[in-house]
């Protein structure tokens, strides 16, 4: 695997504290995750009642609150304040335990029989991730990572990706899959992965597109001005109190610990 250099550990260190910022937004219009995904998981790591789960980068909640009820001893953890206030106002499951700190920071020795991080272990410590997780799963525990995004029709597509270039000075190109999809299958610590794709059609308004693409961590990061430019910019493409028809995408790899 490749290390970070450091501008990159610089960028991933900041860019991952803004999100507390926006929880409320990002509760209201971030999607959750195909109850489809979530049961696999839960099947493939042979998940009982009393199982151990560690939940990292949890933020508002949209993937612990489809965990919770399960019968798990469930923790949930994340950097933000803010984004661990609004997760618990979503799930009620006495068994379900959050904590704010970072994975890193995360002083629990486990075992647990399940690690599952969802549109986040790109934040965790490159050189701490894949190590930590493996010390804190018991013999045959399952590491499960998944990601979801938005697909949108032409010409939006098209159009979004022209202004997230025109206001990040770069060429934006989307990536094949996530780099923990290849550092999965790279490392010697975790077994042969079990890889699933899921899509689905979704609709959303105006509005919420709108919202959902200013909790996006590359639009947290701009001055205050090009944020309300850009935000400017996104709603002269969407006609006032139209829909978008797309299409969700979700990603799953998940592999057993190494014996």
């Amino acid at each position: 695997m490749v290390a970070e250099t450091e501008e990159q550990r610089t960028r991933r260190e900041t860019w991952r504290r803004l999100f507390d910022d926006v929880a409320g937004l990002y509760a209201a219009t971030r999607q959750g995750y195909p109850a489809e995904i979530v049961d696999a998981v839960c099947t493939t790591a042979g998940l009982g009642p009393g199982a151990a789960v560690l939940e990292i980068g949890c933020g508002t909640g949209q993937l612990t609150r489809q965990l919770a009820g399960r019968g798990f001893s469930l923790t949930a953890i994340d950097i933000g304040v803010a984004m661990i206030e609004a997760a618990r106002r979503t799930v009620a499951d006495p068994a379900t335990h959050f904590e704010v700190c970072s994975f890193e920071e995360f002083a629990c020795d486990g075992p647990f029989d399940l690690i599952v991080s969802a549109t986040a272990f790109h934040w965790v410590d490159p050189s701490i991730g894949w190590v930590k997780t493996a010390r804190l799963l018991r013999p045959g525990g399952w590491l499960a990572l998944l990601s979801t995004g938005e697909l949108y029709p032409e010409p939006l597509r098209t159009q979004l990706r022209q202004q997230w270039m025109r206001y990040s000075r770069r060429t934006v190109r989307a990536a094949d899959q996530p780099a923990w999809v290849t550092g999965l299958r790279d490392t010697a610590l975790f077994g042969e992965p079990v890889e699933l794709r899921h899509t689905s059609p979704l609709q959303l308004s105006a509005a919420a597109v709108i919202g959902l693409e200013r909790t996006r961590a590359t639009y947290l990061s701009y001055s205050e001005q090009d944020q309300a430019d850009f935000t400017a910019d996104l709603s002269a493409l969407l006609a006032p109190g139209s829909h978008v028809d797309l299409v969700q995408d979700t990603l799953l790899s998940m592999a057993p610990k190494a014996s």
